[in-house]
């Protein structure tokens, strides 16, 4: 009976440390108006082809290149398709614009990008965050609309 009295407290005891441990790493990981240097790049496209066949390139090809990149400072890389009406939209989240940086210049022009661009006619790309002038100018064949941070909560 001892033992199972212990048990219980301890079993209590560790139940009420992991739910106060939670709730203080939630409290302490949200932030208002503070910037956090993410950069986020959405990118709208339709699509011709069946939605068998994008969604084979998403996850055969076009998500394990980015999964497999070495210290890419990738926090998301996404896709969600619309398949009535062919279109799709890419979501990546970089920790900084440094790290956007390093890997658009690896992907530019890549045999992947290349790819992308047989698949898919862009309909609008959106980039989120503090980007250098010199990197706008890179991306401006994509006709890019920029936009810098100016409050929230993250």
């Amino acid at each position: 009976m001892k033992n199972l009295t212990l048990v219980v407290a301890l079993f209590s005891l560790f139940a009420c440390n992991q739910q106060s441990t939670t709730v203080a790493q939630v409290e302490t990981s949200k932030k208002l108006n503070q910037n956090n240097e993410q950069v986020t790049v959405m990118v709208d496209v339709s699509y011709s082809l069946s939605a068998e066949e994008i969604k084979t390139f998403i996850t055969d090809e076009h998500a394990p290149f980015f999964f497999e990149l070495e210290d890419s400072g990738i926090v998301r890389f996404e896709w969600f398709m619309n398949e009535e009406q062919s279109t799709a939209t890419l979501i990546e989240v970089f920790e900084n614009a440094q790290a956007f940086q390093e890997l658009g210049g690896k992907v530019l022009g890549s045999p992947i990008n290349l790819r992308f661009n047989e698949l898919f006619k862009r309909e609008g790309v959106t980039v989120l965050g503090e980007v250098s002038d010199e990197f706008k100018a890179k991306l401006q064949p994509m006709s890019p609309a920029f936009k810098t941070y100016t409050g929230g909560i993250n």
